[in-house]
């Protein structure tokens, strides 16, 4: 085996968990940002309030739990899936309307997580995630 098929073949799979878990470390702080206002940001508009509300109360908790499950790598394909579908009615409901180019609308981050997400979500969460572990369990 050439040196980068077997480096593929030994990396790619941690480099996948990886990337799961930072992804989900970074959206968890959009939905604790949107629900409790951590970190503190100066145009934070409070929604405990509104929870259930579509948005943001909705956005948060998926972005909370959403990125909880991430990070453990448990549920991370159908929780991928939701992820990545909230991402695309963020950019359009939110982004699109005021302007076409993802620089100006500031949605170029809202469309790299929702294809983060829809690659996890065909991908599924690499060796490091509880998914792996359950899966060998069930085998043996």
């Amino acid at each position: 085996m050439s040196g980068a098929l077997a480096l593929r073949s030994e990396w790619e799979p941690r480099v996948l968990s990886v990337v799961r878990i930072v992804t989900g470390l970074l959206y968890l702080q959009h939905g604790l940002n949107k629900l409790f206002n951590f970190p503190p940001t100066p145009t934070h508009v409070p929604y405990v309030e509104n929870m259930f509300s579509l948005v943001p109360g909705v956005a948060g908790l998926i972005e909370v739990f959403g990125s909880l499950l991430l990070i453990l790598g448990l549920f991370t394909r159908p929780v991928a899936f939701i992820m990545s579908g909230e991402m695309a009615i963020a950019y359009f409901y939110a982004h699109l309307p005021r302007n076409l180019f993802p620089l100006l609308n500031a949605g170029d981050s809202v469309i790299l997580y929702c294809f983060i997400f829809l690659y996890l979500f065909v991908a599924g969460g690499g060796c490091w995630s509880l998914d792996r572990l359950l899966s060998r369990r069930r085998r043996s």
